[in-house]
């Protein structure tokens, strides 16, 4: 069978072949054991509704087995026999152009290149998945190949519910993930729902197919650490950056600590991940020595070097030997996946990376008992650096929220509301009011010909699009808009693509429209083939999450999730190819909502129509919310945006004189 025909078929009418287990990819680890005999039942039951009753007496026995061996169905006899990956947008069959956009994007999220767990068709941070079963994944594609412009493909967690009449302006798809009643949204209730089929965790670009490899995170990284030796009055230059983590997002941090121009060190347990890392160039060496990586470290600061390395161990080690032979460590963070803390996304020190997997799956309690442990040497380590003048942030991945749970030294001496810990998170200190207040965050395109030349192509454009609109920018924007200008200018050098030919840049709503309207007159005209826009859900206004990115919000509000239900909703109707809501995501199961979008530009008028009216509201929906809790930079962005859109009429706070409440009644 062909491609095409392989995906129009859906659930194979016949089994096939049992698949062998490939030790040498990257798997995800055991999840713990958390059903009992009837939930067990009950999971096989949901399992085998996908198939036909004369198939369960053989898939039944299989299945039961992949539950007890890996705590999940995975049903890995139906992954396709295809190789995984982005194809060009004209080789996926179907019936609608958005609908073969789609396809594209989902492939990319499971491509070998791109997604952590591929096998598992988990994309990154260790749990964040496309879909819970490969039964789920064909059936998909199969709608997907069936859908006409005036239907709707509604997505249930990884599940297709089916095919719905709908319209040309509405949503192709619609996905939702993990969106469990909130009594029901810690993390064991993931674990129980996930286990039974019923229920994943999306992430937040995982589970609505808007992933584009590291590259995302790369430039986030490099802009926030950009501004954070900024924020210290350093240059980058010697400078040096201590964080861990090299998986599918954290493996970013030593691409994005060069192009910063500084000198970083990146502790990973993981040595197949860490060898994936060096060997795509993300990461220049590999020590696994602390002596030999403190002399290399020494040498490196006394000859200013733009260098990044990897430490083959745990972070904590890394921490406590540069506090011994006082190392100065300039800025110091931590992306290690803490939102899934005792399920593979923090390692405990002193136990070696395979005891740790055994561990977590067998011994679910003492393995929790020594992350907790691990987290409060981590902290104490992170303390005695501060304390010396270093700048620690946290990176928005639950670092401080997991380290304050497990009665680590984090807490401030004085809180606040909103100021609870010693240290700020980024988008407190740095994203928030420099880039989030005025409508800048993580604008993204896919080039869905799959040609590097049409890649190259639309970076030209929007360097075109973004020095124009320099030139009248406001001061407040100037430094936002110059950081993208030089990003986009070194993104072809920077070799960034992982997966599918996708861009990220930062960007306000007026960039991300002309940019746009740019791209869609290109393809009109036969320059460049369709392109699909998307953003990160880690965005102005797609995301409540209180200890990322609403934590600069302080009117006591950022605990609500209005704003990401807002902006779902309005991208809906003003012309999102899809649309996703997800409970969970960069900071835990229960602790955020977040939501995202697609939109195909194809050089239709359709398209020039939807851009504007979509993007528009997708940023301002954000200032808006922002600049009602009284964030300066926001009531800025709002403002101005008022002024350049007569039908945007946004309600102001006024503020409150401080010396009113000295007055005694």
């Amino acid at each position: 069978m062909t491609f095409q025909q392989q995906i129009q078929q859906g659930i194979p009418r016949e089994l096939p072949q049992t698949k062998t287990y490939e030790p040498q990819i990257n798997h995800a680890p055991k999840r713990k054991e958390i059903l009992n005999e009837e939930e067990k039942k009950l999971a096989l039951k949901n399992a085998l509704r996908y198939f036909e009753p004369k198939f369960h007496a053989e898939l039944l026995p299989e299945f039961r087995d992949e539950l007890e061996k890996y705590g999940r169905i995975y049903m890995y006899r139906f992954r396709p026999d295809y190789e995984m990956y982005a194809r060009p947008i004209s080789e996926y069959p179907g019936n609608s152009l958005q609908a073969k956009s789609i396809m594209l994007m989902i492939q990319n999220n499971l491509s070998y290149a791109v997604a952590q767990h591929p096998h598992e068709l988990i994309t990154y941070g260790g749990n964040g998945a496309v879909f819970q079963n490969w039964a789920q994944y064909l059936l998909t594609m199969k709608y997907l190949s069936d859908m006409t412009d005036e239907q709707t493909l509604v997505m249930y967690s990884g599940h297709p519910m089916g095919l719905f009449p709908s319209h040309k302006d509405a949503p192709r798809v619609v996905v939702t993930n993990g969106m469990v009643i909130p009594n029901y949204s810690k993390p064991d209730d993931w674990e129980k729902f996930n286990a039974l089929g019923v229920s994943q965790y999306g992430q937040m670009t995982a589970g609505s197919y808007m992933y584009i490899g590291p590259q995302g995170i790369v430039h986030g990284t490099t802009i926030t650490v950009l501004n954070a030796f900024r924020k210290i009055n350093k240059s980058p230059k010697g400078g040096l950056f201590v964080t861990s983590g090299l998986g599918g997002m954290s493996g970013a941090q030593p691409k994005a600590g060069n192009i910063a121009g500084c000198i970083t060190v990146c502790a990973e347990v993981n040595p197949k991940i860490t060898k994936i890392r060096h060997e795509q160039k993300w990461v220049d060496e590999i020590h696994e020595n602390l002596d030999e990586l403190v002399a290399r470290v020494r040498k490196a600061q006394e000859n200013e070097e733009v260098v990044s390395l990897a430490y083959l161990g745990n972070v904590v080690e890394v921490w406590e030997k540069f506090d011994q032979e006082n190392l100065k460590i300039d800025i110091g963070s931590d992306q290690t996946s803490l939102h899934n803390p005792w399920a593979g996304g923090y390692y405990p020190v002193g136990i070696s990376f395979e005891d740790s997997n055994k561990m977590m799956a067998e011994q679910p309690e003492l393995f929790k008992e020594k992350v907790q442990e691990s987290l409060r040497r981590h902290a104490a380590a992170i303390n005695k650096h501060t304390a010396k003048g270093t700048y620690f942030f946290d990176y928005g991945n639950a670092f401080l929220l997991e380290c304050s749970r497990a009665g680590a030294d984090v807490l401030s001496e004085n809180p606040t509301l909103g100021r609870e810990f010693k240290y700020p998170s980024y988008v407190q200190d740095i994203m928030g009011p420099m880039c989030f207040d005025y409508g800048f965050g993580p604008f993204r395109w896919v080039c869905a010909s799959g040609k590097p030349e049409d890649l190259q192509k639309t970076d030209e454009i929007a360097c075109e699009v973004l020095e124009e609109l320099m030139k009248n920018s406001p001061v407040e924007i100037q430094q936002q808009m110059q950081d993208n200008i030089t990003w986009i200018k070194g993104a072809q050098e920077n070799k960034l693509v992982v997966g599918s030919q996708a861009r990220i840049l930062y960007a306000d709503a007026e960039g991300r429209m002309k940019i746009a309207e740019a791209f869609n007159k290109a393809i009109k005209n036969g320059e460049i083939g369709p392109v699909v826009l998307g953003r990160d859900h880690h965005d102005v206004s797609g995301t409540d999450s209180p200890y990322r990115e609403t934590s600069n919000i302080y009117d006591g509000s950022r605990f609500t999730a209005d704003m990401a239900i807002h902006n779902v909703i309005g991208d809906s109707f003003r012309g999102a190819t899809w649309v996703s809501i997800h409970n969970g995501g960069g900071v835990g199961w229960g602790e955020v909502i977040n939501g995202g979008f697609g939109m195909l530009l194809d050089g239709t008028e359709d398209a020039n129509r939807r851009l504007k009216s979509m993007l528009f509201w997708d940023v301002n929906n954000g200032i808006s919310r922002r600049s009602w809790a009284r964030n300066e930079g926001a009531i800025f962005a709002i403002k101005r945006a008022m002024e350049a859109e007569p039908n945007l009429k946004v309600t102001l706070p006024n503020f409150v004189d401080e010396s009113l409440f000295n007055v005694k009644i």
